[in-house]
């Protein structure tokens, strides 16, 4: 899937494409500066928490460095009928961003759709699951204090600016679940500075950083983060630990009362670990993961018009003589030969208008598409939904 903000991204970076990711700090500037309001403003971050039921830990507001407590800015909206539904107090919230304060929204991907189609292109690209978090600075308003993620992220600063510390990890990529807390920050800064509108910065996981607008006065700072979340050899591992189930050695109880038979556990588990290699395991990965949400078809609702592929990673299309096969999300489907091109036009992550594609694919799109919406690896072009690819992603065909 083509995409105006990958494109960016690795031309701001100096990136020929994934494999740099996690590899070293990289900092650089985006030529695309109309890209910047298309991704998100300040002002429609604030309509989406007006808009939606959000919940702490989803939506947070920080003073001074301190969370501020929920109970200052949300409020329950209540129906003539007395129900009751908590909602941001956007008053409250005003004030609270007039004094100089910090919002974010974590998964900004789940209630944007733009955001949404932004993180599945990255998925497609890096081969990774990927969440975006929106943060926005007003005034002289402190953000988190220094710290370290346990995944690498790349930062897209959307508007104003923000000062930013970015230092080298005190121990090799760390991990969420680990053997050391690594609580001690580096000495070593790699980087400081501000980060104005356009600028774009990758930081490996484990590199300590912070960002404040701290004595910058009256102002902005908009900032996105993509956390792009890698697979590691302890990921193969505990692959391999569900994949030990299916051999009844691995299923006996560990006897406290004998000596447990170590000799032919570590000759089953040298065994598991040539049957299954770390690249089975990544390939399973992208198979195997869950179905994303989508809006679902009903005839009733009207005709199957226009759709998307929506799965967290590209489908593998596979020939085979008469027949070809899909491997997605954990299903195979096999159609005929002759649904090839059909496939590769409503399997490449861009919007397909049905009957344009009929143009290009023949008439049997429509019936393939219907397969592939029925076995939900795509998706309805809701307005909603095209509205995240419009001026980022061309559509199929076009």
């Amino acid at each position: 899937m083509e995409h105006r903000l990958i494109n960016a991204i690795e031309t701001a970076l100096g990136w020929s494409g994934a494999e740099e990711l996690g590899k070293g700090f990289a900092r650089g500037g985006l030529d695309d500066p109309a890209l910047l309001s298309r991704l998100l403003t300040p002002n429609r971050l604030l309509d989406i928490a007006m808009r939606r039921s959000l919940n702490r830990p989803q939506f947070r507001c920080f003073q001074k460095g301190v969370e501020v407590h929920p109970a200052v800015y949300y409020t329950d909206s209540v129906s003539p009928r007395g129900q009751s539904i908590p909602m941001v107090n956007m008053r409250s919230l005003g004030n609270l961003l007039r004094e100089g304060a910090t919002l974010i929204l974590d998964q900004a991907n789940v209630f944007d759709p733009t955001m949404e189609v932004a993180c599945r292109a990255l998925q497609w690209w890096s081969h990774e699951r990927v969440q975006v978090n929106a943060y926005l600075t007003t005034n002289d308003a402190a953000g988190f204090p220094l710290h370290w993620d346990d995944h690498d992220v790349v930062i897209v600063q959307l508007a104003g600016e923000k000062e930013w510390e970015v230092r080298a990890a005190s121990r090799k990529v760390p991990m969420y679940r680990d053997s050391d807390p690594n609580t001690i920050p580096s000495d070593e800064i790699i980087w400081s500075g501000v980060m104005r509108t356009g600028d774009v910065m990758h930081i490996p996981r484990g590199h300590w950083h912070q960002a404040t607008r701290t004595g910058s006065g009256s102002g902005k700072s908009l900032h996105v983060t993509f956390g792009i979340t890698k697979r590691t050899g302890a990921s193969w591992l505990a692959w391999l630990a569900d994949w030990s189930r299916e051999h009844e050695i691995f299923r006996h109880d560990l006897d406290r009362w004998h000596v447990p038979d170590s000799a032919a556990l570590t000759e089953a588990a040298t065994a598991l670990l040539g049957e299954r290699s770390p690249a089975d395991y990544l390939a399973a990965y992208e198979q195997e993961t869950t179905l994303p949400r989508h809006v679902p078809f009903l005839d009733i609702l009207g005709p199957l018009d226009a759709v998307v592929c929506t799965t967290h990673f590209p489908p593998r299309i596979r020939e085979s003589g008469e027949t070809v096969d899909v491997l997605a999300s954990g299903k195979r489907l096999t159609l005929a030969a002759k649904a090839l091109p059909a496939l590769r036009l409503l399997l490449s992550g861009r919007p397909v208008v049905l009957e344009q594609a009929a143009a290009v694919a023949g008439a049997e799109v429509v019936e393939v598409a219907e397969i592939l919406v029925k076995e939900e690896l795509c998706a309805v072009l809701t307005p909603e939904l095209s509205s995240g690819y419009t001026g980022l992603v061309t559509n199929a065909g076009s």
